[in-house]
């Protein structure tokens, strides 16, 4: 399968770019095979377990887990799902139009890091700098999870797209019948 990179914007506004994306799809939606939403970086280094937003939802857990098994990393789901992350970020356009979704990313259990630390640090990050003027790039975050969780996106996408089959919804769950009229 080809690869296809869709760099969005405007999600605070609504999602829009993920929105236009996918009412406008350059290839059908019944074609895309997976969207892997890489939204926020982790600025605070290396994690023990990756946080799945959706766990659950699709066959993409599988390939989620095994590669973070690769790095060594567990996999659980959304460690904060009163925030509805899910549907309030851009792969959520496209779940609606019936694309199985991965996002994907590390934390909150961090390398050297005492249980509950990153946490600490997600709760002050969302209070302090979350969609302020004062969220952007700081010379102190080590980007070291950023990468880690990076390399995951990346064997995740690789895998997806050599595998013989498309990626499916759990039967039954809220987007799979989108994802079988789209592959009509």
């Amino acid at each position: 399968r080809s690869l296809l990179f869709v760099f969005v914007t405007a999600e605070e506004q609504g999602l829009l770019g993920s929105k236009w994306f996918a009412q406008h799809p350059v290839v059908p939606a019944g074609r895309i095979a997976a969207n892997i939403n890489a939204d926020s970086v982790n600025k605070w280094g290396r994690t023990t377990d990756v946080a799945m937003l959706g766990l659950g939802k699709s066959s993409l857990d599988a390939v989620v887990r095994e590669v973070a098994a690769e790095q060594g990393r567990s996999v659980h789901g959304d460690p904060f799902p009163d925030r509805g992350a899910f549907y309030r970020s851009d792969q959520f356009e496209l779940a609606r139009v019936g694309v199985p979704v991965v996002y994907a990313r590390g934390g909150p259990n961090f390398v050297g890091r005492p249980p509950g630390w990153g946490q600490q640090m997600h709760e002050e990050y969302e209070r302090r700098d979350y969609h302020q003027v004062s969220d952007e790039y700081h010379g102190d975050w080590d980007l070291s999870g950023a990468v880690q969780d990076a390399q995951l996106d990346l064997v995740v996408g690789l895998r997806v797209a050599n595998a013989p089959g498309m990626p499916q919804w759990t039967p039954g769950d809220e987007f799979e019948k989108a994802r079988k009229t789209a592959a009509r």
